[in-house]
Order: structure tokens, then C-alpha cells, then sequence
């Protein structure tokens, strides 16, 4: 991790910025309700099949990252060299270790609430979950990336179908679009990491599953995710005017939008397998999202409505970082009240808010206070310009 001093304004494209940073508030804020019993509709994932506003957030950041790595590896030429390939390992392999740091240290707050002692709580590795959010991120970046600079630009289109094909196979024979640990993404991570390392779901009958929504073998659709990003970062580099920028991201985000949505009959949109089809409609969502903020930002000028964005968008994994240790906190540091222990998220939901609020309400608004204390602390970063790269 190093701190770089920010690049002067002009040299930026404010709207990716913006894009970014709507997308890690969003994903701070789904992940720290008040109260998991109480979500309004909107901001929880689809159970299964479908497609929610929340659904949207995870691969948003992931297209915003495709495009963001065409921009960083042009300085390599997008060339395989010693200098380029270590800059993608390196980055890989310190997301995915972050990312397991978090879970660690959540486990450790838990261990730490519940009286044990520090060796305790430190040494729980053999229920330590292997695979999530900054470690999908990371092997999609990492192969992703590798992938264009191994493989010409114009070949990229056929290795995303390739991808994308080939999963849908696998789904398809490997009973993949089934909820249940038959599911052939639970089969493989039980055989590699076993349901000790493994998230569980829930399915609507409210039973408990090991199926992972950041199973190993979904994360190959994730790295055409990123591909597209590439692609539409291509573009936006190649096509200088904004008004010809806007054109492009509208139309081929139409293209995708409406295949993934017309080829959804017969391959699901579902996040939580990473479907092709969710692919398709998610990255085809995000580029007309671009396209509408480019206009909006970058043409008309109409920008002090996302300034509160931008100190999430110039430090987005440092800032989601910071939300992880934050949450695995407030959810264990826990003090007396009228003779009973009580952490400081209940104390803040339970006694704070619920009883003015109600339940949904007070529950969302203990969410947007998080997002709060997460955004001064990017708001710090920003106002001294600083990036902290990961």
C-alpha cells in the first residue's frame, strides 16, 4: 500500500470517480443494516433468481474496474513484460490477502465478545471463510488483466463469449441454476476448501446450504465482467469527444441490457452464481449509468450533487476496508446498560433510533449513519488529496 499525492482535476474523468464512489457507498451501506429482520425490499439481493437495485452495486464496481484497468496498464503498452506482470500479481495477491485480513478480524472481534482470549480469538484459521468480496475482486482483476495483456484487444470480444458460453455449459449440466449444495459451484468449493471455509445461504424454505455467492468456479464469469469494463474503457480513451463517449456507453449498453434480458429465459439472471446473463445486463446497466453521469458531470457541469461521491470514488478499497473493520467494531465492542451487555450497533438501532424511527426506517438510517462515518473518513483523504493505492 502507498500514498501518492492526487493528479491536478483535468486529468481525470470526474464522472468514473463519481460512478465509483456511488458504487462503494452502495455496497457499504446493503452490507450494514440496523437490522438484518428489517430491509426494505429494495435493499436486500434477490433470493434467488431476479434482479434487485442492490444486485446492482457489486457488478457496477466491477465494470468500473475493467475500465479503469485499460487505463492504468497503457502505460505498459498493454504489453507482457517483467514490470507489467508484477504489477498485476502484486496487486492480486494483496486484495486477496486484505481481504482475508478482514475476515480474520471479524472472527476475531466475535471470538473477543464472547470472552476468550486474544490466542483464542486469533487462531480460529479452521472456520475461516476463503473466498469474498475483495477476493473475487481480486482474481477477476488479476486474471482479467493478465488476459489483456497476453491477448489483443480485438480478440477479447471472442474470449469473453468463450467465457461466458463455457460457464452456461457448466450451469447448465452441473446442475447450476439449482439452489441446493448439488449446485456444481458448491460441489467444487466443498472439495477444495470443505463447509468450514464456505459461506452459507439461506433457501426460501429457510433452510441452511453451504453455496457460496463467491464460489471459485463463478468467479470465471466475473472475469469477463471485468473484460467488458476493459472494452468500454477502450473506448472512452479512444473516443476523446464526451457527446461521442455518451453515444457509444448509451449503445452498446442498450445491446447488452437487451441481450441479457431477452437471453434470461433461457439462462437466469442470478447474482448469487454470477450468471451470464447477469453479466450481460449488469455491465449493460453500467455503461449507460456512465454515459448519463458523463453527461450530466463532465458536459453540463452539474457536479456539487456528487461531491459527497467523490471522497468514496478517489479512495474506493481503503475506504471499504475501513467499513469492514468499522462494522466487525461497533457490531462487538459491547457495555453495560441497565445491567446488561450491549454492543455499540444494537445500543445505536435498538434504543437510538427504533423507538423514534420504527423498525425499516430506523434500520436504514443506522446504515446511511454508517455510510456517514465511513465518508468522513474518506472526506479526510480527500481534502488533504491523497490516494492510497491498493
Amino acid at each position: 500500500m502507498n500514498t501518492t499525492t492526487v493528479l491536478p482535476q483535468n486529468n481525470r474523468v470526474l464522472s468514473l470517480d463519481i460512478m465509483r464512489g456511488i458504487t462503494i457507498a452502495g455496497m457499504i451501506m446493503v452490507n450494514n443494516s440496523g437490522s438484518w429482520n428489517y430491509v426494505y425490499t429494495p435493499l436486500r439481493h434477490a433470493q434467488w433468481h431476479g434482479l434487485t437495485p442492490t444486485d446492482l452495486v457489486f457488478p457496477f464496481f466491477m465494470f468500473i474496474m475493467g475500465v479503469s484497468t485499460f487505463m492504468s496498464l497503457q502505460k505498459f503498452r498493454f504489453a507482457p513484460s517483467k514490470a507489467s506482470i508484477w504489477k498485476i500479481v502484486r496487486r492480486t495477491i494483496l486484495i486477496f490477502t486484505i481481504g482475508l485480513a478482514l475476515g480474520w478480524f471479524g472472527q476475531l472481534c466475535r471470538g473477543l465478545a464472547s470472552g476468550e482470549s486474544f490466542t483464542e480469538a486469533a487462531a480460529h484459521f479452521n472456520a475461516l471463510r476463503i473466498l469474498g468480496v475483495l477476493q473475487r475482486l481480486a482474481l477477476a482483476y488479476g486474471f482479467a488483466a493478465l488476459t489483456a495483456i497476453f491477448v489483443k484487444s480485438k480478440y477479447l470480444p471472442w474470449v469473453i463469449g468463450l467465457l461466458l458460453l463455457g460457464y452456461f455449459l457448466v450451469l447448465q449440466f452441473g446442475k447450476g441454476f439449482e439452489m441446493s449444495e448439488q449446485n456444481i459451484i458448491a460441489v467444487i468449493d466443498r472439495s477444495l476448501w470443505s463447509t468450514d471455509h464456505i459461506y452459507f445461504d439461506r433457501t426460501p424454505e429457510g433452510e441452511q446450504i453451504a453455496l457460496d455467492p463467491e464460489g471459485l468456479l463463478s468467479t470465471l464469469p466475473s472475469i469477463a465482467h471485468v473484460l467488458i469494463g476493459f472494452l468500454f474503457g477502450k473506448l472512452i480513451v479512444e473516443n476523446k469527444d464526451n457527446l461521442t463517449r455518451i453515444k457509444q456507453l448509451l449503445t452498446w449498453g442498450t445491446v447488452l441490457v437487451f441481450a441479457g434480458l431477452l437471453l434470461q429465459y433461457g439462462c437466469p439472471i442470478n447474482k448469487k452464481i454470477w450468471s451470464p446473463t447477469f453479466v450481460l445486463t449488469t455491465t449493460g446497466f453500467a455503461a449507460q449509468l456512465l454515459g448519463l453521469l458523463i453527461l450530466i458531470i463532465d458536459i453540463n457541469k452539474k457536479e456539487k450533487w456528487s461531491r459527497f461521491f467523490h471522497a468514496f470514488g478517489v479512495n474506493p478499497l481503503i475506504v471499504y476496508v475501513f467499513a469492514g473493520i468499522l462494522g466487525a467494531l461497533v457490531s462487538n465492542i459491547r457495555f453495560v446498560r441497565q445491567g446488561e451487555l450491549i454492543s455499540v450497533k444494537t445500543f445505536t438501532y435498538e434504543v437510538l433510533l427504533r423507538p423514534w424511527a420504527g423498525n425499516y426506517l430506523g434500520s436504514l438510517l443506522y446504515a446511511l449513519l454508517f455510510v456517514t462515518v465511513c465518508w468522513l473518513f474518506g472526506y479526510i483523504l480527500y481534502k488533504r488529496n491523497i490516494y492510497i493505492k491498493i
